[in-house]
């Protein structure tokens, strides 16, 4: 046991460290850093109150989540695929409230809508027993001297709790999923952010609608008074509130849309705004909405918004979501997962994603398997490894033409 402690704090003594890494927290060691941007505030306007962010990360989280994930393991040269694990079990049913899928579903989302993610891995006696996803705003990083987190804090009704990380390696039962960030070095990037001035482009333009319908159906203008010859040049403060309350309870409203206007005499109905079709209303809507979905890497075409057709045909849509966002963001999580989890249940173990699963990419498999089945100079088994299958004994030898001869796996020969 000495010897063992002793070699570890060799290899620690070892390690290399960022000549930078102390500098990074220098203004805050030992500290919370609270994050500048509101996690409630990205997810009341963009995922509540925004049709298009909602349909658009629910898009992609689900997705993400409808993958399966295996687990294989290296011996020596030989990769194994292994069908029953403790490790498999743990991410089919990550805690007891949750099954793979939902679970998936809240890591992506939290990622999508916050920029950052923090999943907690749950003691149990040598392996991790549940893992549970945490809300980004009630997580804080604590900045540590040598440029790495120093540990995590969880802050929920005043009261903490937190994980210590390790100063060398980082380790810690909290694995922080971020985004990339250019000025940030502790929190990622929301999408949310960059697409902030079209959501609010978008639910502004609900709300325009929703006052449109409330206040009759029409433009907003204005009752000018214009007294007769003798008359008082203004309205009594009587007068006033009755021609007040009369045009609010008669004329605003959606159920009042298009009831005729009575007026008294000297009053005239003069329009002050501009018309939607002046305002190119409905267009600008779209752009907005093109704009959101193009910050979530969701193709238009999935969330219904006219005017961009970019992919000929919806399969095709569909599979550049999946190419472009979904697999990306699935491939970030298993490497996270691969580097912070699998190695908690013995070395060799590596998490993958089953992506003969997926529906969407049958067309992609197709056009794999067509581009293998014309690659002459592959063996049978170099096929079979490039699309996930096992070798098959004899498959090492290259399938050449009628009448051709190769060197395979024992003297030149013809193929008959």
């Amino acid at each position: 046991m000495a010897l063992r402690d002793a070699w570890t704090a060799l290899l620690r003594r070892e390690v290399k460290a960022s000549r930078a890494g102390p500098l990074i927290a220098l203004q805050h060691p030992g500290r919370a850093v609270w994050s500048p941007r509101r996690f409630d505030a990205f997810a009341e306007e963009a995922y509540r109150k925004n049709v298009i962010a909602f349909r658009a990360i629910n898009q992609v989280s689900r997705a993400a989540a409808s993958v399966p994930w295996r687990l294989t393991r290296r011996r020596g040269g030989a990769l194994e695929r292994l069908a029953a694990h403790p490790l498999l079990d743990l991410i089919a049913r990550p805690n007891p409230m949750m099954a793979r899928s939902e679970f998936i579903e809240a890591v992506t989302g939290f990622y999508l809508i916050a920029g950052n993610a923090f999943v907690e891995a749950a003691p149990g006696t040598g392996e991790p027993r549940e893992l549970w996803p945490l809300r980004p705003d009630r997580m804080k990083v604590v900045a540590g001297k040598t440029g790495l987190p120093k540990g995590f804090v969880f802050t929920l009704a005043g009261a903490e709790r937190r994980w210590d990380a390790d100063p060398v390696t980082g380790g810690s039962p909290i694995l922080h999923l971020k985004t990339f960030h250019p000025l940030d070095d502790w929190y990622g990037l929301s999408p949310v952010e960059p697409a902030g001035s079209a959501i609010d482009q978008r639910n502004e333009s609900d709300k325009w609608n929703m006052a449109l319908l409330q206040n009759g159906a029409r433009p907003s203008g204005a009752l000018v008074f214009e007294p007769g010859q003798g008359a008082a040049a203004n309205l009594s403060d009587e007068q006033f509130a009755r021609l007040k309350r009369e045009v609010a309870e008669q004329y605003g409203g959606a159920k009042n849309a298009g009831r005729p206007m009575l007026l008294d005499g000297g009053l005239r109905w003069q329009e002050m705004s501009l018309s939607p079709k002046d305002m190119d209303f409905l267009e600008t809507r779209h752009a907005a909405s093109r704009d959101i979905a193009l910050a979530f890497g969701v193709p238009p075409q999935l969330l219904g918004i006219p005017g961009d057709n970019t992919y000929s045909n919806y399969q095709e849509a569909r599979l550049a979501l999946w190419e472009d966002t979904v697999l990306p963001l699935l491939g970030h999580l298993r490497d996270e997962f691969n580097g912070w989890l699998a190695p908690r249940f013995g070395e060799g173990l590596a998490l993958d994603l089953d992506l003969d699963e997926i529906p969407a990419l049958t067309l992609r498999r197709e056009r794999t398997w067509a581009r293998l089945e014309a690659a002459e100079f592959l063996t049978l088994n170099e096929k079979r490894e490039a699309v996930g299958f096992a070798p098959v004994p004899g498959g090492d030898r290259v399938t050449l033409r009628r009448g051709e001869r190769a060197m395979g796996d024992g003297e030149p020969r013809d193929e008959a």
